[in-house]
């Protein structure tokens, strides 16, 4: 049997009918003493030599002998009203099975509590916790909680299936990742962690393995086991510290506080990991690494990838400063931060794919320096949309979205003016074309925050706008 990782479905389908006389051992459960007297547990790591880091071994543990009682593996039994189909993979908390919800007819991903981690009142209450904190979290790019509850005196949780592997997986099989889409990636993780810090939840665990990416390349953030809400620190025990070494900000090292600058420094290494390919430590033994993550500067990401935009590896650097002050306070931050510097990377073409490229009732033409955009309208009309970017410097440019109507007669001023009143996106202007004044239907938005599906929105307005404001005015469908 291959020795691979299981934590998708596309695995864990290819896995089945194999022998499993082979198997993954867990390593033998050993503690660490951090720098003052925090303990940590040394199972949650595995040395992988093979690529010079430490790494979480749930996932590289995840193909487990069935018959094995110690490790307690249920697929193809029944729990609950669930049957356990396949093993996905397995942490700190329990393990997750696909499985097949029989009320109602769906695949699901199935997170059970192992039985030993709940004869300890502080798992047990853990677990139920993280049932709770999750469950609370609604968000696109947060793996959603369906049900909770205790079965045979373990705790589940039912989870969204996601039909896809982790951004841990796509690093090892492709490598550095394009600049576009690491901060694409990021960027989406930066808004789940802001919605969780305002919901009062810190992740704790943020890394590529908690990452998936579901088959519409839409990332989500998975496994709030280690989350704990900031007004509610309960059931750790004392001095224990709990997370992924590689990923444990320094501060945390030393001191066992969790803030929430913790999930940014995290969010920090995961991007740097995900646009390098590698961490930004390497050491022989975990002692090594947690001197390094605490006094080792921290390596120049464009010394390791030159063609890494400038803009892109000060944010990396913002995000992963040593000292907490320095980076982003929180998820928030984090996400204005990426979200601006995603902004200036896309140029208009990729802005336009993702907000219109599978839209059949639009059509893109490249004209020169800009776009022109042919929406069909009902009733057998269309109307000509223009997208191009403004002169102004990187940091300040603008996305100029516009739309020409018809001739500025000055009997239209007035029901021009009362149309404008009406519109939720941009504004009626005038401008010259060809030295003849128009009506011209505009909006903008800073390149650094633009959003795709504002973008889409904007490009439907104005146009059936800039469409309506012809029909109304001259009778007719020229532009």
């Amino acid at each position: 049997m291959t020795n691979k990782p299981v934590s998708s479905v596309s695995d864990a389908n290819s896995i089945q009918g194999e022998s499993t006389t082979e198997l993954f051992q867990q390593p033998e459960p050993r503690s660490h003493i951090l720098p003052g007297g925090n303990t940590v547990g040394f199972s949650q790591w595995l040395w992988d030599d093979s690529v010079g880091q430490v790494e979480d071994s749930a996932i590289d543990s995840a193909v487990l002998h069935p018959q094995d009682p110690e490790q307690d593996c249920i697929v193809g039994r029944q729990f609950s009203i669930y049957r356990c189909d396949a093993l996905l993979g397995q942490g700190g908390m329990g393990r997750v099975y696909l499985a097949y919800h029989t009320h109602l007819a769906r695949p699901c991903a199935l997170k059970i509590a192992a039985p030993l981690q709940l004869s300890q009142k502080a798992l047990q209450s853990l677990a139920a916790q993280e049932a709770r904190f999750a469950a609370s979290l609604m968000h696109p790019n947060i793996v959603t909680i369906y049900a909770t509850g205790q079965e045979q005196g373990r705790q589940f949780i039912e989870m969204e299936l996601v039909a896809g592997g982790s951004l841990k997986q796509l690093i090892r099989q492709e490598g550095p990742l394009p600049v576009l889409l690491a901060m694409k990636y990021a960027t989406a993780i930066a808004g789940a962690i802001d919605h969780a810090h305002r919901q009062g939840v810190r992740h704790r665990d943020i890394k590529p393995e908690n990452i998936l990416i579901c088959t519409r390349g839409v990332p989500k953030l998975a496994d709030f086991g280690l989350a704990y809400h900031m007004e509610r620190i309960e059931s750790l025990p004392q001095g224990a510290i709990c997370g992924t070494l590689p990923y444990l900000a320094p501060e945390v090292i030393r001191t066992g506080e969790h803030t929430p600058h913790a999930d940014v420094y995290a969010l920090g290494i995961t991007l740097f990991h995900a646009l390098t390919g590698r961490l930004p430590f390497y050491a022989d033994n975990a002692d090594e690494l947690i001197q390094l993550i605490s006094t080792a500067s921290f390596p120049e990401i464009r010394k390791l990838r030159p063609d890494i935009p400038l803009n892109v590896a000060e944010a990396v650097a913002s995000l992963t400063a040593r000292d907490p002050d320095n980076r982003p306070a929180d998820g928030t931050e984090a996400w204005h931060l990426l979200g601006s510097v995603l902004g200036q990377l896309r140029d208009v073409k990729s802005i336009l794919d993702e907000a219109l490229g599978h839209d059949p009732t639009v059509s893109i033409m490249r004209c020169g320096e800009k776009y022109q955009l042919r929406v069909q309208l009902p009733d057998g009309r269309q109307q000509r949309v223009f997208m191009e970017s403004s002169d102004h410097r990187s940091d300040e440019r603008l996305l100029l979205i516009y739309s020409i109507c018809c001739p500025a007669e000055p009997s239209f001023y007035e029901s021009a003016l009362r149309i404008n009143a009406e519109l939720s996106h941009g504004g009626l202007g005038i401008r010259e074309i060809d030295g003849v004044p128009h009506f011209v239907m505009i909006d903008t938005y800073p390149r650094g925050t633009v959003d795709p599906e504002e973008v889409r929105k904007s490009v439907r307005e104005i146009a059936t706008r800039a469409d309506a404001v012809e029909n109304f005015l001259t009778g007719k469908d020229r532009n």
